[in-house]
């Protein structure tokens, strides 16, 4: 007794692959438009670089627990913020920008005054987080 066996299709006439090559494209273009990357440029300074800034040229604010921004012990807002720094850039473009993060800061105050160091282009910013007390 003989056993029957189908012919077996050309690769052209298995429409199989092309659908599924064509799936996979719409796929990585769909994919690609939603990968955006929002973030910082933050430019960053050379690893071997010195760069001296008077103490004068420094703006010290504090982002404490409650997301109070304080400068020289007071709470200010981020309105005053931008008028110092605004106007301490126009008088010094040397002017550095130091923030110190309480650990128990809300994220969006950080990431707010950030942004705003961002609007404003302040060429030296620099920000640290305070040691955790207890």
């Amino acid at each position: 007794m003989a056993i029957k066996r189908r012919a077996k299709k050309k690769f052209e006439e298995n429409s199989a692959l092309s659908d599924l090559a064509f799936l996979l494209i719409i796929y990585f273009i769909v994919i690609a438009g939603f990968n955006i990357n929002k973030g910082f440029l933050i430019n960053l300074p050379a690893k071997d670089s010195t760069r001296l800034v008077a103490r004068e040229d420094i703006l010290r604010y504090e982002i404490d627990g409650s997301g109070s921004v304080i400068s020289g012990g007071s709470a200010v807002d981020m309105g005053t913020v931008e008028r110092t720094v605004r106007n301490g850039t126009a008088r010094n473009p040397n002017l550095a920008v130091a923030l110190s993060i309480s650990p128990d800061a809300p994220w969006q105050s950080v990431v707010s005054f950030v942004e705003l160091a961002q609007k404003l282009r302040v060429e030296s910013f620099s920000f640290k987080m305070k040691e955790a007390e207890g």
